[in-house]
């Protein structure tokens, strides 16, 4: 149940002529200089004629520019992991409600930086009793969840974290978004990750009990 959420994204970040943000990977401090004593410095003035001076740890020509590939995937790794961790804490909650594993991720068009993971895919019925296939989703920034073609509106330019599971509808491949639900398909969205898990354990059951104690976590 591989799908992609179509995005754009506006960002203030420097960027080449091409348009294009560039990304560096800078080497490993170098350790501090040691301090050199007054006497010391007058000593190594006079028998060689050089005054000692402190060096900058790096300099920007031993910056190393990344590709976008080897940021986006980075970016995937962070991604996955963050998915693995909040899949096992789902599953952990109660032996009743369990969820398959169905890991991916996708990088944001020309800001590799920034992506979403996919974690889970359930079948639910909501209040009216309608059975409603939906996704949960990680990403590492937040976003307005538009309405239109473009998914995700006024991205955020600051590092953080958005919580959200969407309607989905349609076969296996070939997914798209519910909008019957909301016209943005929009099941829940958060930024803190106790309330995502809240909302994803009461989407997986509909047991009052366990429902009731879902709601006091």
């Amino acid at each position: 149940m591989t799908h992609k959420i179509t995005g754009s994204i506006g960002s203030d970040t420097a960027v080449q002529p091409s348009g294009k943000i560039r990304y560096f990977e800078a080497p490993p401090p170098k350790p501090p200089a040691p301090a050199v004593t007054k006497a010391a410095a007058h000593s190594e003035f006079l028998r060689t004629g050089r005054i000692a001076r402190h060096k900058p740890i790096w300099f920007p020509e031993e910056r190393r520019y990344l590709t976008h590939e080897e940021v986006a995937e980075r970016t995937g790794k962070r991604l996955e992991a963050a998915g693995e961790r909040s899949h096992d804490r789902i599953n952990s909650f109660h032996r009743s409600i369990q969820f398959p594993k169905i890991i991916f991720h996708r990088t944001l068009d020309e800001r590799p930086h920034l992506g979403y993971c996919h974690v889970t895919a359930a079948r639910t019925l909501l209040a009216r009793r309608i059975p409603v296939s939906w996704s949960f989703y990680i990403a590492n920034f937040v976003a307005e969840i538009g309405e239109e073609d473009t998914f995700f509106e006024r991205i955020s330019p600051f590092n953080s974290r958005m919580y959200f599971a969407v309607a989905l509808e349609g076969q296996p491949g070939k997914l798209q978004i519910n909008r019957s639900i909301r016209r943005n398909g929009l099941l829940f969205k958060t930024d803190d990750p106790m309330e995502a898990i809240k909302n994803v354990l009461m989407l997986g059951t509909s047991h009052d009990a366990l429902r009731e104690i879902i709601k006091k976590l």
